[in-house]
């Protein structure tokens, strides 16, 4: 059978965790409509019949790195690219930019198979399309060029049957029924951070990181202690919002898609602290998993 790992690379915000997301079949990591919104590799692992695939979601390369949490992720995308069979690099249908231009000249001398995805094809008209796959072309011998909605599902089974192509033989790495090799503390993690980056606002959702302090699984009931951390104490009372209000939205529908996840309720009990400069904190960031 087909066996390998696929790494999805692009700049910020173009879609890589939905599809990986939407391929899987079901959620795995952070969604929001910001940028940056994955800080961590999570592996999707598809399998049927005749295959099974590895996809590696990364953080969006960034052209400037500013803090240390910045430069652990740029070292989290590129020492995926390294593991992978395959790589995919997922772009916007527009001409590319410094962005785009950076990861190409990164990944222009790769010995292994790389495939474009231009993604949200859903928002441009077809006619476009063309001299878009045409420039990308220029710019590098790309293996297939393949135009997709993560979105909607369009193209999906045509981009997976190109990766199948390239993806060596082997036997399956891990059992047919697991979608991950992340644990469900990780993925609790997760479903709050995608919860802040919605319901905060500019810099917030940047300054916080979510910590798991306790997770246990009772008969009937899963019981998560976590603390959101932020920068400054001026950030505080805005996460927490009038009478609590805002941290209790965030728990709230955090708890609503953890019961869906696991299947019991859940007790989510949420706290708000202040950790100066976490960003650039080496060890502190290493208590997040960087």
């Amino acid at each position: 059978m087909k066996v390998g790992f696929v790494a999805v690379i692009g700049k910020p915000n173009v879609g890589k965790t939905t599809l990986i997301n939407r391929l899987v079949g079901t959620k795995l990591g952070a969604v929001s409509p910001k940028p940056q919104t994955t800080r961590q590799r999570i592996l999707g692992i598809l399998t049927s019949g005749d295959f099974q695939v590895g996809f590696m979601d990364t953080p969006g390369v960034l052209e400037r790195k500013i803090n240390l949490l910045h430069e652990a992720m740029d070292r989290e995308s590129w020492s995926t690219v390294d593991q992978a069979d395959i790589v995919l690099m997922m772009v916007e249908p527009g001409r590319p930019d410094s962005r785009d231009l950076m990861i190409i000249d990164r990944l222009r001398n790769l010995k292994r198979p790389v495939l474009l995805a231009i993604n949200k094809i859903d928002t441009v008209e077809k006619n476009s399309l063309l001299p878009i796959m045409d420039e990308y072309s220029r710019l590098m011998e790309f293996k297939e060029i393949i135009p997709v909605s993560a979105e909607k599902g369009d193209g999906l089974d045509v981009l997976l049957r190109e990766i199948l192509k390239y993806l060596p033989e082997g036997e399956p790495l891990y059992p047919e029924d697991q979608v991950s090799d992340r644990n469900l503390r990780f993925f609790a993690g997760e479903i709050i951070r995608e919860k802040i980056f919605l319901k905060l606002r500019e810099e917030l959702p940047y300054s916080s990181a979510v910590e798991i302090e306790d997770f246990k699984e009772e008969n009937d009931i899963v019981r998560i202690r976590a603390v959101v951390y932020v920068e400054r104490e001026s950030q505080k009372p805005i996460v927490l919002g009038k009478g609590g209000r805002t941290i209790k939205e965030i728990g709230t529908l955090a708890r609503q898609e953890l019961e869906y996840l696991l299947g019991k309720k859940v007790f989510l009990e949420l706290w708000v602290k202040v950790r100066p400069g976490w960003r650039k904190d080496r060890d502190f960031l290493r208590e997040l998993g960087f």
